[in-house]
Parts: C-alpha cells; structure tokens; sequence
C-alpha cells in the first residue's frame, strides 16, 4: 500500500481545511469539503487534482449555493478501491454511493475535466439527477488512432510497477516540474497552487490512485450515450486549453439537445484555478437562467 496523503503532513494548511470532514461509505473513506447556503452544488474535480482545485472558486459561491467538493476515490485524501473502482463506471458508482450516504439532492454537477465526464456518466447512469450540468473544459473524448492503445497501457504498465510509482512521487515534489507540467495545459497557477499540486504529487498514494484512473479510463460507452442527455448543459471552454481541444466540447455541444457553450479568452484547462471570478459569472448567469 502506498502511502496516502495525511492530514498532519500534507493536509496542515490545506485550502478551507475548516470546510472538511471524513465520510466513511462501505470501504471507502472520502475527504469531503462544504461550504455556503442555498441550492446544492457537486463539485467534481479533474485527474490528479484535489478539492483544492475550487478553492478560488468556493467562496464566491458560497453565499449564494451550497457547495459539496469530495477528493475523488484514490485522490488527495480520499481512500483509494480496488479493482475497478477507478474507472468510469466504478468511480460513478462509488460517487453515487457518496452522495446517496450524505442524502445529497444536487440542482446542478459541475465537473471539470474527466470530473464532467463523471457528472454526465452519473446522469445518464440515473444515478444522481440535477437540473443543471457545468462542464469546465470537459475531458469528453477518448484518445485518437495509438495514443487510444499506447497511453492506457503505459498508464497500466505504470500503475502495476511500485518502483515507478516510488520514482515519479519521488520527483513530484519538485515545484520546477510541477510548473513544467502545469503549462503545458495552457494553464499559468500562482505559486500556492503549484506547491500544493507539487505537494500530492509528492505522495506515491497520490500518484497510484491517479495512474490507475487513467489506466482504466474508458470514454467510448459514454460519448455513444451523450445525446440522451437533456438537462440544460454549460460547456466552459478555456480557450488556450493544451490539454483537452475546445474542439472537443464544441462537438460535444452538437450531440446535446440542451446545450451552450461559453469561451473564455486566453485561460487554459485550469481555467477555474487561474480566474475564479470569470467562470463563477458563467456558472451563476447559466443556473440562472430559465429553461428553454
């Protein structure tokens, strides 16, 4: 077993340590922040982040929703299932597990990344119902042509090996990489946002939970059902995303009955982490408005 992050290590300043708690649902123990009043939201993060991505983004929504973050299963602080737990299906069931425990009845799921693909696989699935669905630069579609063979088996191959594991955590926690690795996503962090990711990706039980998601990842049975989903969607598009092309949610857009998609200039995939304040406007404006 790889060691987890800690509270007493890793978590001693943690972003709205105060808004924490432990929730144990079967097996699973899961690291859950909240905050606010008013209608729930479920926030749900990216691969290989932490509730400390919508840290910036929290307190601006706090006033006027209730905001529900969990670190996903095998993430931060939250335990990390065997077997399939950490792929599509899994991590959806486990979620739903989660959400059922804490008797949540979300009006909206706001996913970024592979977090929207989870939201849309819980909402298709019957799993959780909302009114609303906010994808921030959603992770939507599988690799193309080899990269679809070759990065899942890498990913596996990664995962399996405990001395791989050992050595990536191991340089980690170098923040220079850490940056590195963050602009290539098109994104630019201040310096507390990287030491904090330099700091899970320090943690092998981090790094295990994160390569074992993405060896498991599997989007074709999704994107195949996606045009069954007809609550009103929100596709928020950072548009200097490296990571995941604009591309991919405008295509997305098309197979929804129910959809709008939102370009916000020169912000990367980490766009919620670089300007709060711009994608809370989009995220109230749409959750605002009527349906059609």
């Amino acid at each position: 077993m790889f060691r987890k992050p800690a509270w007493s290590r890793e978590g001693v300043d943690w972003p709205h340590k105060w808004a924490s708690k432990t929730v144990a649902v079967g097996s699973m123990s899961w690291h859950v922040q909240t905050m606010g009043t008013g209608p729930t939201l479920l926030l749900l993060h990216g691969t290989g982040s932490a509730t400390h991505s919508w840290g910036k983004l929290m307190p601006l929504l706090a006033p006027r929703y209730t905001l529900v973050a969990p670190d996903l299963p095998g993430h931060g602080f939250t335990s990390t299932p065997k077997g399939d737990g950490l792929s599509l299906l899994g991590m959806a069931d486990l979620t739903a597990a989660l959400v059922a425990k804490l008797e949540l009845k979300p009006f909206a799921l706001i996913g970024h990344s592979a977090g929207a693909a989870l939201a849309a696989q819980m909402l298709l699935a019957g799993q959780v119902s909302a009114s609303h669905l906010i994808a921030i630069n959603g992770a939507f579609k599988p690799f193309d042509g080899m990269a679809a063979h070759v990065f899942p088996a890498i990913a596996k191959l990664f995962a399996l090996n405990p001395l791989t594991i050992l050595g990536l955590a191991a340089g980690g926690g170098d923040v220079a990489r850490v940056t590195k690795l963050m602009d290539a996503t098109g994104s630019k962090l201040d310096a507390r946002t990287l030491a904090l990711y330099a700091r899970l990706f320090n943690t092998p039980g981090h790094v295990a939970g994160v390569m074992g998601m993405m060896a498991r990842w599997d989007l074709n049975p999704l994107v195949s059902r996606l045009a069954n989903l007809t609550i009103p969607t929100t596709l928020i598009i950072g548009s200097g995303d490296l990571a995941v092309s604009p591309d991919v949610s405008a295509g997305v857009a098309g197979l929804l009955r129910n959809a709008q998609l939102v370009t916000l200039p020169g912000l990367g995939h980490l766009a919620h982490e670089e300007d709060a304040a711009s994608v809370v406007n989009v995220i109230e404006a749409a959750l605002m408005a009527p349906p059609d």
